[in-house]
């Protein structure tokens, strides 16, 4: 797999490279008891800033088909994100649509959000690569169709079924190597007046709250806003607004229309976003070598905490197996000698062994036929939701592990 010589936005070799995070086996190829003992791929996740540009971006790239035609999450699985989606369908619905209108949704996954815009007097359709998600969401009566987004796909959607007035695309953006042909998808299949939402994970709190578990092969780019005003203005398109929001420990929505489109641009609210990026300093290298030594510093303070832990003869359960955690896990080496076993709501990762550390992973029943003494909670960005979930376990005595941003038991 050759190392990315130039910028994914603006083609600019000047790359820098900050931070690497050793050789990472796909953070959603979990393995089948048996398989451990046979070759598993490991890729370099190495990550680097764009001088010119000011895009940060992994500096080895999967190929997406390795990575997404069979895939395990499944965005239905958190009640916080349904929702929040419900709340986002709802608002292209009232602010951005007619009756017929079509809405395209990138990445729909298991049509999660599109589900809330059926029976609405409006028309929609997913676009979803892992086949075997894409076949869930058809069953669910969301028509979805098994494809990569692309200027082709793009061409061939509008010339079927028109313009689309909104597209969507939620924490996808982050996925796409091909990121100017992506745009120039969007720019032709959006009608004249019509809208693209693209949320993603914004790099101002991943830099300040030092959330390197979501830096994994699937992630290829951790968008500020500026990189993004560039690559859109390059397709003849605008950001009109920029909007934050919790989920995901910190997402930026932003709203991109054609240039001279017939919606104002909110200039209060980019312009705070850009400040805010510029007194972090997130355009510049002197910054992420002072993030790249922070997270060795967590990740020492993480694992110190949990052999003390043990040490004191605690028995340490994982809660939740989402992709960041194998990140966080293999990073540390945190394996069963530390951590016995993983609990998982999802059906599909129950009865595997997690990625590279290869921890079991069982349902939630665990919790009670084998209770540990602490659980460490590697979805972190839904503990509000996961702690009230397991009230019963922190009332016996029960200690949760917060790893990010920084190590602590509650």
């Amino acid at each position: 797999m050759p190392k990315v010589e130039k910028c994914r936005i603006c083609q600019s070799p000047g790359l820098y490279f900050f931070l690497s995070l050793g050789p990472t086996p796909l953070a959603n190829r979990f393995l089948k008891p048996g398989q451990e003992s046979g070759p598993e791929p490991y890729y370099p996740l190495d990550v680097c800033l764009c001088r010119e540009c000011g895009l940060v971006q992994l500096g080895f790239v999967v190929p997406p088909e390795v990575l997404f035609r069979d895939y395990i999450y499944l965005s239905s699985t958190s009640s916080t994100i349904r929702s929040h989606f419900a709340e986002m369908a709802n608002e292209v619905l009232l602010g951005f649509m007619a009756k017929g209108d079509l809405a395209v949704e990138i990445a729909s996954n298991d049509g999660v959000l599109l589900r809330n815009m059926l029976g609405k007097g409006v028309r929609v359709l997913g676009v979803e690569p892992a086949t075997n998600i894409a076949k869930v969401a058809n069953e669910a009566g969301v028509e979805t169709l098994n494809d990569f987004f692309s200027l082709q796909t793009a061409t061939k959607i509008r010339d079927e079924r028109g313009p689309a007035k909104a597209i969507i695309a939620n924490n996808v953006f982050a996925h796409i190597p091909d990121l100017n042909g992506c745009v120039e998808g969007m720019r032709r299949l959006l009608a004249d007046d019509g809208v693209v939402l693209i949320e993603f994970p914004h790099l101002a709190p991943l830099y300040e709250g030092l959330e390197f578990d979501t830096i994994y092969h699937e992630h290829l780019s951790y968008f500020s806003l500026k990189p993004l005003v560039h690559l859109f203005s390059m397709h003849g398109m605008e950001i009109f607004d920029a909007r934050k929001f919790p989920v995901h420990g910190g997402t930026l929505r932003i709203y991109v229309q054609k240039k001279g489109g017939p919606r104002k641009i909110e200039k209060g609210r980019i312009g705070n976003v850009l400040d805010e990026e510029e007194r972090l300093g997130l355009y510049s290298p002197e910054a992420y070598d002072r993030f790249a030594k922070k997270v060795e510093g967590l990740k020492e303070s993480l694992v110190g905490l949990l052999l003390q832990l043990k040490k004191d003869g605690k028995k340490i359960a994982i809660y939740s197996a989402p992709a960041k955690g194998n990140t966080l896990l293999n990073y540390c080496n945190i394996g069963t000698a530390i951590a016995e076993y993983a609990v998982d709501k999802s059906p599909a990762k129950q009865s595997l062994l997690t990625p590279g550390m290869h921890i079991p992973v069982y349902g939630l029943g665990k919790l009670q036929s084998d209770r540990p003494d602490c659980l460490l909670i590697l979805a972190w960005n839904f503990k509000d939701e996961i702690m009230a979930q397991q009230a019963a376990f922190a009332a016996s005595g029960g200690r949760f592990i917060i790893p990010i941003p920084r190590p602590q038991v509650i």
